[in-house]
């Protein structure tokens, strides 16, 4: 199957059960982290941006969770900034990398400007394409990651998602899909991701820079701009990870976050959120001493007392002392106020962070840590190696990411809009028009 039939045969109803349901599961995971990321720094930022620079023309899309007009490459980037900058988005072994931080505020961008002129797209078509977009977009990830010699950002492959979902929604002839393709590899974002690990910043892992990619090499092959081929794509040495389309399902090796921060500190806090659990003495004013052991990546996180949002999300050492501190880790614990809060950083401090060679020579089939801590009464209890809660063999249960849908749109979404965010998606594949969940997401 060619891949341009592939993004426009596919019908929502053609795929299998499990995989449907993680593409609605993954829809509202990622709005629940835009929704939780709209009052950070960052967001609020990328969204006067692009209010300033992308001003509507004929095309049109409002701001998520803002409802400024802008020009669709504007949202775009907008959209794929705000979902960067809370680390909770979902992500892919394979690829080492995400795909819906990029490909769902980019579509939403597209469909909104639709929208804007009238041509209504129904929620199973929109689900079809953000299918597309996820699972073509993960395999140009592994692609890149099996041709290229440095570790890229995820912005630097999920734009050829955006391309594939977003030629669905415009109806592009094969010849535009194709150039739109190897524009968007031409231009995309080569990132180099260990750089942010370093040294965190507001760019973090190059969604907006994916989003925007593939938005605008749409817009340019239907203006007639023509684009060398797409090498992650059409390369002999990268064919087995495009052979099988339709066949097997990419999506279905993607992981969730419960927390938003690096996944690579997410062992840790699931270790740990065990462990409270197990023993209710280990608290901020008992804990003595904090060893975690580790994979290399992880260890390289550190992170104990970080300057901003951006440090405290890609640390390990201050998300896992908020959690111990606070009981949870969501928007307002790496974010704001919390960054100087003195319990976490007393806590932080306790924390050494090493790195295990067991657990190192398992990277990256698996990330796994253990964490020992010691408390003021000579107490000391170890966790076993530990893998991170979402992964598929350690899957979220619908209650779970429904709690986390909560805890993170919860810092500035009312419960009634977040009811109805969650019931339109629920019924997105049966509904005539995806209008009544634009509503509830562009103001």
């Amino acid at each position: 199957m060619s891949l341009y039939s592939f993004i426009n045969g596919l019908t929502f109803s053609d795929v299998p059960a499990h995989t449907q349901q993680l593409i609605t599961t993954s829809l509202m995971d990622i709005i629940g982290v835009m929704a939780g990321a709209t009052g950070n720094t960052t967001s609020e930022n990328i969204r006067n941006y692009a209010a300033d620079h992308y001003p509507a023309t004929r095309l049109s899309s409002r701001l998520l969770f803002d409802g400024r007009a802008v020009h669709p490459m504007g949202a775009a980037w907008a959209g794929g900034f705000t979902a960067d900058s809370l680390d909770a988005h979902e992500g892919h072994f394979t690829s080492k990398g995400h795909a819906g931080a990029t490909v769902v505020p980019a579509l939403l961008a597209i469909a909104d400007a639709c929208h804007a002129q009238g041509k209504a797209i129904t929620g199973a078509e929109f689900l079809a394409a953000v299918t597309v977009a996820y699972e073509t977009g993960l395999r140009a990830g592994v692609a890149l990651m099996d041709t290229a010699a440095e570790y890229h950002a995820s912005g630097a492959f999920s734009g050829l998602g955006v391309v594939c979902g977003g030629a669905r929604l415009l109806k592009m002839s094969e010849e535009q899909f194709m150039h739109a393709l190897g524009i968007a590899e031409y231009f995309g974002p080569r990132c180099p991701m260990m750089r942010l690990v370093d040294f965190p910043s507001m760019l973090r892992d190059a969604h907006g820079a994916g989003a925007y990619a593939g938005v605008n090499a749409l817009f340019m092959a239907e203006a007639g701009i023509t684009g060398a081929p797409a090498e992650t794509v059409e390369q002999d040495k990268i064919k087995h990870c495009w052979d099988d389309l339709g066949q097997r399902w990419e999506i279905d090796a993607q992981y969730f976050k419960p927390w938003p921060v690096c996944r690579w500190a997410q062992p840790a806090l699931t270790a740990v959120t065990a462990m409270l659990g197990e023993h209710p003495q280990i608290s901020a004013d008992t804990v003595t001493d904090i060893q975690v052991e580790t994979f290399h990546e992880s260890m390289r996180l550190q992170g104990h007392f970080p300057a901003n949002a951006d440090e405290a999300q890609y640390g390990l050492a201050f998300p896992l002392a908020a959690l111990i501190t606070r009981g949870q880790v969501g928007p307002n614990e790496v974010t704001g106020d919390a960054i100087r809060d003195a319990q976490i950083l007393k806590v932080s401090k306790l924390i050494s962070i090493t790195e295990a060679d067991d657990l190192s020579a398992r990277f990256p089939e698996e990330i796994l840590s253990r964490v020992t801590i010691e408390l003021q009464d000579g107490s000391r209890f170890t966790s076993p190696v530990t893998q991170a809660k979402g992964d598929p063999a350690t899957a979220m249960s619908q209650a779970e990411f429904r709690a986390k849908f909560d805890l993170l749109a919860g810092v500035n979404l009312p419960q009634a809009r977040r009811d109805a965010i969650c019931t339109a998606i629920d019924s997105l594949s049966e509904a005539e028009s995806c209008s009544e969940l634009f509503e509830l997401l562009m103001h």
